[in-house]
């Protein structure tokens, strides 16, 4: 029995321990419970996975965009040397800034363009490309393309595409046309400026005008965003050329330039040259038909140097505006030249007449009387025969002369000497306003008095001044036609024959420089006409009278032209007004 006993025992711990290692992994003997146990052991352990798994993703998605963010970041801050750094995959050429006229109107911008190159080894059918370019491009030689597909290297197709050019090219469909991002120049205005604005070349590189002269400026990362301004007018820029374009039509001329300036601070409000060229178009620069008149054209002007005589004369107290100069003969030898008038005129003549009815004889008269040193003196303190210091390249150089037999009488009368155009227009300034030798000048904001040289009293200047207005409103003056109603203008006009290769021709320069109003000597105005001949087809309104003339003199052309320019400009100069009015109603009743 204590055996049986004792072997109970032993089962019953053995069950007891059993049970209990049972009880760890469930909480009840049921089966059904077993199962339940276990699948929510599973879920439980599903889930802490999954949860392992977002939170990698979110790791992973954290770190992209903490790396996005820096590198927008770093391109923020470093944006325009990215955009200029060429080893970049946008390949952007340099920026350059904008230019804009005197109130803000864009004149130039550089705009996102792009460059075709071509990848040879992608292109399939070379002979069927070959035909596309032809029927689309027809300005791009064929032989020449045909012999770059064929070496198989990288090439331009065409730069600076337009946006019709590239959507022909999209519509090609080939791999092997690839698109490159660049920038290109755009002019607004097209030919309006294209003797100012110059040119840049497909680097973005300025090559001409003021493109170049302001390369480097225009180039300035730190100035990037303010525009570069300049003294010019839009609006005044465009009447300008519209007369100018209408004189060629009605004179048959050649060319013609018109340039106008602040007498006071020397800002080139207008500067015309004709014919000129859309910018946009790339036209060929070095044709000589575009060569700046104003600036780079180098030329006799004929009698506008009488007014800088008359004015040495007065200054030297030689003379008074009514001295008498007596017995003036019809024509003079001088060395072996004959001096003669363009028109009879009466023997005796005041210093004032000679210089109303443009005497050549009385110029030179007085000149001798000046003297040959003197003279020259006083040529060269107006910087006639200096290259002008003007912000452009395209600045011409008087021709070098000697100051041999005969040289200082037909100087006296702008006969055998030349100069540019801007710089005879400066040389007015100073005659007109009380004597200053300015410096001309096309950038905005940049006048200063600190260059400024006095080269005749402002007594002289108020004596020509009344002289220059003679010019205009006397009988027998020659610049009628630009005594235009409220403007109160006044000028001298300068015919000249062109001398070609040491010969004088037949064809003619005529010039006519004016200051308005003379009240109040504010503006120069510079017409020019090139090779111009009559035109009997125009009624004049000549002092009241309605008449026909088939005259070529720079008072039936140029004089013409700048009445009509100035007509059209003044009210924008906000000239006339009701002091100009007074003022001419006053010179009209006595």
């Amino acid at each position: 029995m204590k055996g049986k006993k004792q072997l109970n025992l032993l089962l019953m711990k053995k069950k007891s321990k059993k049970n209990k290692n049972f009880n760890k992994n469930q909480k009840s003997f049921y089966f059904e419970d077993y199962i339940e146990t276990n699948l929510k052991q599973k879920d439980i352990s599903k889930s802490y996975i999954s949860e392992d798994r977002i939170y990698i993703l979110f790791f992973f998605f954290f770190c992209l965009i903490a790396i996005f963010s820096i590198k927008i970041t770093s391109i923020s801050i470093k944006e325009p040397q990215f955009l200029l750094n060429k080893k970049n995959n946008l390949d952007f050429l340099p920026l350059r800034r904008d230019i804009a006229d005197r109130n803000g109107e864009l004149i130039s911008r550089n705009i996102r363009s792009y460059h075709a190159a071509i990848k040879p080894n992608l292109i399939n059918n070379k002979e069927k490309f070959l035909l596309k370019i032809k029927l689309n491009f027809p300005e791009i030689s064929q032989d020449h393309l045909r012999k770059k597909l064929l070496n198989g290297k990288y090439f331009y197709l065409k730069k600076r595409l337009t946006s019709e050019d590239k959507n022909k090219l999209w519509s090609f469909g080939e791999k092997g046309i690839i698109f490159e991002s660049t920038q290109s120049r755009i002019y607004p205005h097209a030919e309006l400026y294209s003797h100012v604005l110059g040119q840049i070349d497909d680097d973005n590189y300025g090559i001409a005008g003021v493109e170049k002269y302001f390369d480097n400026n225009l180039k300035n990362l730190k100035e990037i965003k303010k525009p570069l301004y300049l003294t010019f007018d839009t609006n005044l820029q465009y009447l300008m050329k519209k007369e100018l374009e209408k004189s060629m039509e009605d004179f048959k001329a050649i060319g013609a330039a018109g340039l106008l300036m602040d007498i006071q601070t020397g800002e080139v409000l207008s500067l015309v040259s004709l014919p000129d060229y859309n910018i946009n178009l790339r036209n060929d620069i070095s044709n000589p038909d575009y060569i700046n008149k104003i600036t780079k054209g180098v030329f006799e002007l004929g009698s506008i140097f009488k007014t800088f005589t008359i004015a040495l004369a007065l200054e030297k107290k030689l003379f008074t505006p009514d001295s008498i100069i007596e017995d003036i003969p019809k024509n003079i030898k001088c060395s072996k030249y004959t001096i003669s008038e363009h028109d009879e005129l009466p023997k005796d003549l005041s210093v004032r007449e000679i210089l109303v009815r443009s005497s050549n004889i009385g110029s030179a008269l007085i000149a001798k009387d000046i003297g040959e040193e003197s003279y020259k003196e006083f040529i060269n303190k107006l910087k006639l025969l200096e290259t002008s210091k003007f912000e452009l390249d395209e600045v011409g150089k008087p021709i070098s002369f000697r100051w041999d037999k005969c040289k200082l009488e037909t100087v006296s009368y702008g006969h055998g000497i030349t100069t540019t155009p801007l710089q005879a227009a400066t040389a007015y300034a100073a005659m007109s306003n009380g004597g200053n030798l300015i410096q001309p000048t096309l950038r905005l904001g940049q006048t200063s008095k600190v260059n400024i040289e006095k080269v005749i009293s402002e007594e002289t200047s108020n004596q020509i001044n009344s002289m220059l207005r003679e010019v205009v409103t006397h009988e027998n003056g020659t610049a009628s036609l630009a005594d235009v109603f409220g403007f109160n203008i006044g000028g001298k006009t300068g015919t000249a024959k062109k001398n070609f290769y040491g010969e004088y021709s037949d064809k003619k320069l005529n010039t006519f420089i004016s200051i308005f109003p003379m009240h109040k000597p504010s503006y120069v105005l510079l017409v020019l006409l090139d090779e111009p001949k009559a035109a009997p087809q125009l009624v004049y309104n000549y002092r009241g009278h309605k008449i026909t003339t088939s005259r070529n003199e720079s008072g039936w052309n140029s004089v013409y032209v700048a009445g009509k320019i100035i007509k059209r400009i003044g009210p924008i100069l906000a000239i006339n007004n009701d002091e100009v009015y007074s003022n001419h109603v006053v010179e009209k009743l006595n």
